[in-house]
C-alpha cells in the first residue's frame, strides 16, 4: 500500500518513520513507544556512558520486538580554549550579577563523544539493526567494524554535496535534513565557525528543495527530515521521491520525552516564526524556539565558544531561570513545524500518522 517500500522492506517496519534520536530529550522510553507503534525507535548514545547505553537498549529489548536504531556523533572535538570560554563568561556576566551569581561558577558543558573504539565494541556487542550518525561518519576502520555486524548504516545530509559524500564513503541510507528541522544540524563539510556560520546556514537548503535533489544525485534510499509535523507533510515527501521520514519535534510533546515543563510550554506556544537556528547553547548550529538570550546575544553570536563548551557557562543560567519558572536561558530545540505536532502518546501518534498518510495517499492516487 506504500508507494515506496524500500525502508520498510529493508529495515522490517511497519511504518516507513524514523523516530529521531534527540540526545537529552529521549531515551528507550519514547524508542519502545514509536516501535510499538510501526516505526523504527532511536536511542541517543552521544551524552550516554557506556554502561547507560547497555541499560537502555536491554530495555528496549524486553518491551520491543521491532529494529532499533543506536544514533552516534562524528565530531572533532575542538580544543580547549581557556581565551574564548573566559570571553564567552565575561559577555554573560551582566545576566550572572542580575540574578547574583559568579560568573567564575560556570560548570563544565555536557559532554557529546564522538563515535570511537569504545562505543564500536558496545556496537558490535549489542547488534542494533541500524546504527545512524551525526556530523559525518566515522573513521572507515571503526565504519567497517560496525557494518561487519550486519548493522544498517544512516546519517544526515544538509546539502546534496554532503549526501554524494556519506553515499561513497558507506552509508547505506541517506537522512535529508532540511533547515526546518530542530536540535543540532548534522552539517560536517560547511564551514560551521564562528566567523563564517551564518553565512554557510543561509545558504542551505529546506527539506522539500533538498529531497529531490538528494534522490536524483544518489543511489541511495533518502529519508526526509525537518517540518513534517502530519501527513500532509509526509504525503509530500513520498511524491518528492523519499522512502520514509524522520520526526523529532512531533513525538517532543509526548509523555514518553524526557523534555522540562518549561520546554512543553513554549512548544505548546510554538509558531511557525519562532525558531531559529542558533549556535549560543553548544556552539554549533542547531534549531530552538526563541527566548531572551537569544533576542540579547544575537542566533549565531560569534563569542560563543566552539562545540561543545558553549553550554557550561549557560548551566548556572539556565538553572536559576527555570527554578523560577522561566526558559530565559534553556535550548528549547524544535523545528518549524511544530506548531503541528500533536497530543497524545507516541505509540497511539505513530498509528495514527501511518493510517492519516495511508488515507491521504490513496485519495490522491484516486483522483
Amino acid at each position: 500500500m506504500w508507494p515506496q517500500r524500500e525502508l520498510l522492506d529493508r529495515l522490517a517496519i511497519e511504518l516507513p518513520i524514523v523516530q529521531a534520536p534527540m540526545a537529552g530529550a529521549n531515551d528507550a522510553t519514547l524508542a519502545i513507544a514509536a516501535s510499538r507503534g510501526g516505526a523504527l525507535g532511536s536511542i541517543p548514545c552521544a551524552m550516554l556512558a557506556p554502561e547507560r547505553i547497555e541499560r537502555e537498549v536491554t530495555r528496549f529489548r524486553e518491551h520491543a520486538t521491532g529494529p532499533l536504531n543506536l544514533n552516534f556523533f562524528c565530531h572533532l572535538p575542538s580544543p580547549p580554549d581557556p581565551n574564548a570560554e573566559a570571553a564567552w563568561r565575561e559577555r554573560l556576566a551582566p545576566f550572572y550579577r542580575e540574578a547574583g551569581l559568579d560568573p567564575e561558577d560556570a560548570a563544565p558543558a555536557a559532554q557529546r563523544t564522538p563515535f570511537d573504539d569504545v562505543q564500536c565494541v558496545l556496537v558490535e556487542r549489542l547488534r542494533p539493526e541500524v546504527v545512524s550518525f551525526h556530523f559525518g561518519l566515522p573513521d572507515a576502520p571503526l565504519l567497517a567494524r560496525v557494518k561487519a555486524t550486519g548493522a544498517t548504516v544512516m546519517a544526515s545530509a544538509t546539502t546534496v554535496a554532503e549526501g554524494r559524500w556519506l553515499a561513497t564513503n558507506g552509508a547505506d541510507i541517506i537522512i535529508s535534513q532540511g533547515l526546518e528541522a530542530g536540535g543540532h544540524r548534522g552539517a560536517f563539510l560547511e564551514d560551521t565557525r564562528a566567523d563564517t556560520v551564518a553565512d554557510a546556514m543561509a545558504r542551505q537548503p529546506g527539506t522539500f528543495a533538498l529531497v529531490p535533489q538528494l534522490v536524483d544525485a544518489i543511489d541511495r534510499p533518502v529519508i526526509a527530515a525537518g517540518g513534517i509535523g502530519d501527513a500532509r507533510g509526509v504525503a509530500a515527501a513520498f511524491a518528492l521521491g523519499a522512502c520514509g521520514v524522520q520526526l523529532g519535534t512531533y513525538y517532543l510533546a509526548t509523555p514518553e520525552s524526557l523534555i522540562s515543563d518549561i520546554h512543553r510550554a513554549a512548544l505548546a506556544e510554538a509558531r511557525d516564526d519562532n525558531s531559529v537556528v542558533t549556535r549560543l547553547f553548544s556552539g554549533r548550529p542547531a534549531r530552538s524556539l526563541v527566548n531572551r538570550v537569544i533576542r540579547a546575544l544575537g542566533p549565531l553570536s560569534p563569542a560563543a565558544p566552539p562545540f561543545p563548551t558553549a553550554g557550561g557557562a549557560l548551566a548556572p543560567l539556565k538553572q536559576a531561570a527555570e527554578a523560577q519558572g522561566r526558559g530565559d536561558f534553556s535550548s528549547l530545540w524544535a523545528g518549524q513545524a511544530a506548531a503541528l505536532a500533536p497530543h497524545g502518546d507516541a505509540e497511539t501518534l505513530t498509528r495514527r500518522l501511518g493510517d492519516e498518510t495511508l488515507a491521504r495517499l490513496q485519495a490522491l492516487a484516486s483522483r
